[in-house]
């Protein structure tokens, strides 16, 4: 028996004990790297969430789950004789003290710009490593399974690396401005290219957050917060009406819209 005292160890032996195939638990061990993933998403989000809504004792719980995901690839690993909990520290010291000389060793980098420079030259190099090839495209390796938000700003952000981006963010704006344009054309004329335009839009808009050094998944996700915020707003003074949500027509609502917005600046 492990010792008690909470620690990494106490945690690899515990998932050790949910693996074993003879005394485990049945739905840990039928698992595979695959049917976890949608669980390390989850939980990754449910981290995002404690953090957005500064709720620092759930983040703690939030951590442990999504440290627990970590040692479940690792254990995963482990049986299968490919990496274990120790290889995966091991790589990751490894890759930050590479990727850190000004802190590990003598390099000179003093500004932010020359420390993401130095970064992103070490990221290329692995991946350079990674596929053995001196041609790789710079957008190899990017997730597919990122948020299409995210995908869309690292894409934008590994082109910008190599030069191919606008150089201030009016132009950017200019950009959306026709992408606008293109979706109007769309809905006057045909409307077979409308989804085509419509993503471009979308493709543009977080291009612009880029440049104004916002995430745009962060700041969706934020809006989308607003909203619920204030439409729940609304079915209150729905509510207190007396009156079916139905039977209101949309000028009313729109009332009601208004009132949780004027609420929320009173309240800030």
């Amino acid at each position: 028996m492990i010792n008690d005292k909470p620690s990494i160890e106490k945690l690899r032996w515990i998932m050790a004990q949910l693996r074993n195939p003879e005394t485990g638990c049945p739905w840990d061990i039928k698992q595979t790297y695959a049917s976890i993933v949608p669980h390390t998403i989850e939980e990754a989000y449910e981290v995002a969430d404690a953090i957005a809504q500064q709720d620092y004792q759930e983040l703690e719980k939030e951590l442990g789950d999504l440290l627990f995901q970590v040692i479940f690839y690792a254990q995963l690993g482990e049986e299968e004789r490919r990496f274990d909990f120790d290889t995966v520290l091991a790589a990751i010291c490894e890759k930050l003290i590479r990727r850190h000389p000004h802190v590990f060793d003598n390099a000179a980098l003093v500004t932010d710009e020359e420390i993401k420079r130095n970064w992103e030259q070490e990221k290329a190099k692995e991946r350079a490593e990674k596929n053995n090839a001196d041609n790789l495209s710079i957008l190899a390796d990017i997730p597919n399974a990122l948020p299409a938000l995210s995908q869309a700003a690292k894409i934008q952000k590994r082109c910008s690396h190599v030069g191919f981006d606008w150089p201030n963010i009016n132009q950017v704006m200019d950009k959306v401005e026709e992408e606008i344009q293109e979706v109007k054309d769309e809905l006057q004329g045909s409307g077979d290219g409308l989804a085509e335009e419509l993503g471009d839009l979308m493709f543009a808009v977080v291009n612009l957050c880029r440049h104004a050094k916002q995430d745009p998944e962060d700041l969706l996700r934020q809006a989308n917060r607003k909203f619920t915020r204030r439409f729940q707003s609304v079915e209150q003074q729905v509510n207190h009406s007396n009156k079916p949500f139905t039977e209101h027509d949309l000028l009313e609502l729109e009332h009601y819209w208004q009132q949780a917005k004027k609420q929320e600046k009173t309240i800030k």
